[in-house]
């Protein structure tokens, strides 16, 4: 069976433009959009960006998150979820999995798939990219950097905190599969 990789994104801007560039140099791959995502693309003016990437798209309509069972059938080898909102990565932190992508981070975990998080808030302060390409300094909380810092201890799971890291991360998982 030819797997492919599952790419997960959240509702952040934070380096959503780049998220999207990495893609376009992807193939075999499945895009998943929460609902915050499909609404942030919208906003920022990304659609064209993610239909000329030329994947699947699949959103966040229903409540049981249909398409995570793709995972229980070996459809995927690798899971990327990128941007990672600090609320998805307290969220997967903690163990929820109410919602498409943290339904996807938990049943790729159980299904011993591995995943790639860039989360938006590795650091003190930050700049990031605001709707209409106007930059914006962030401070993220102390409690955002600690689930940072928690979600790296998960087995079967590597964050990375910036847009290099990203894709030599996904390269080194991608070298391993042939």
């Amino acid at each position: 069976m030819n797997q492919r990789l599952a790419w997960a994104i959240t509702g952040s801007g934070h380096y959503l433009r780049e998220s999207l560039a990495i893609l376009q140099t992807l193939k075999d791959v499945d895009v998943f959009l929460s609902k915050a995502a499909a609404e942030i693309i919208q906003q920022y003016g990304f659609q064209e960006q993610l239909i000329n990437t030329g994947h699947r798209v699949y959103q966040d309509k229903t409540a049981s998150s249909v398409p995570v069972e793709l995972f229980y059938h070996g459809k995927y080898h690798t899971l990327v979820i990128a941007p990672a909102t600090s609320n998805t990565i307290a969220k997967m932190a903690y163990g929820f999995s109410d919602s498409l992508v943290t339904n996807l981070y938990a049943q790729a975990g159980k299904t011993r798939v591995p995943s790639i998080v860039f989360a938006c808030d590795t650091a003190p302060e930050l700049e990031s990219e605001a709707p209409r390409e106007h930059m914006v300094k962030v401070y993220p909380r102390g409690i955002d950097l600690d689930n940072v810092s928690k979600l790296k201890t998960f087995e079967e799971t590597t964050v990375v905190a910036n847009m290099h890291d990203l894709t030599q991360a996904i390269q080194a998982r991608l070298k391993t599969l042939t």
